[in-house]
């Protein structure tokens, strides 16, 4: 499970400003240099503060504030809550009161799951793929079916119309024999599909 798209939210915490930012990385590489660019636009923080998680790799950063009070509670959400190929980066401009490690615990791991819950999540799935080639006057009845039941991956319009569709669900393949008079689509392989949990 990832994020759909890059979000950021800031919470203030005892007059400290912290800035959450969260982003899909599908590597090490992509990580750092995000990292990189979140320190040149806030070069005035006190601390960026960072996690990261794709497939076995986790690596945390504290960048100054006391072991284990950032980084470790930064990565701790995004293991609450299944992330993969995600990192987490938190800016603080510090606001004047020290918040003791057991408060910057609890603030990194806040401004991340605040942050959280603006987060669209997504995961891969594997379906089956297909492609369906009919004439005209059948593909008309089934057109509108294909569109709004199946995965639709490509349309080829030709002397005949070629469907290319994934499959959520197998049982529609009767719906689909019953709209074609008993044309089945052929199997061609495997489609991954981005799909939003709930």
């Amino acid at each position: 499970m990832y994020l759909k798209e890059e979000i950021f939210n800031t919470t203030i915490i005892e007059k400290s400003r912290f800035i959450c930012y969260l982003k899909h990385v599908k590597s090490e590489e992509e990580y750092r240099s995000y990292l990189a660019l979140i320190r040149k636009k806030h070069h005035d923080a006190t601390h960026v503060c960072s996690a990261f998680i794709c497939g076995s790799i986790r690596r945390s950063s504290d960048d100054g504030e006391p072991s284990g009070t950032a980084g470790a509670p930064i990565l701790n959400v995004l293991d609450k809550n299944g992330l993969d190929e995600t990192c987490a980066l938190v800016v603080r401009y510090f606001g004047g009161i020290k918040l003791g490690a057991g408060g910057l615990i609890r603030a990194y791991g806040n401004a991340v799951s605040e942050c959280l819950k603006q987060a669209t999540l997504v995961e891969d799935r594997i379906y089956p793929k297909y492609s369906l080639t009919l004439n005209y006057e059948t593909a008309n009845k089934i057109d509108h079916f294909l569109r709004n039941s199946t995965i639709l991956i490509d349309t080829i319009y030709d002397t005949d119309i070629t469907y290319v569709f994934a499959l959520e669900d197998e049982k529609l393949m009767e719906k689909i024999k019953e709209f074609t008079r008993g044309i089945l689509p052929e199997k061609i392989g495997e489609e991954c599909v981005q799909k939003v949990v709930e």
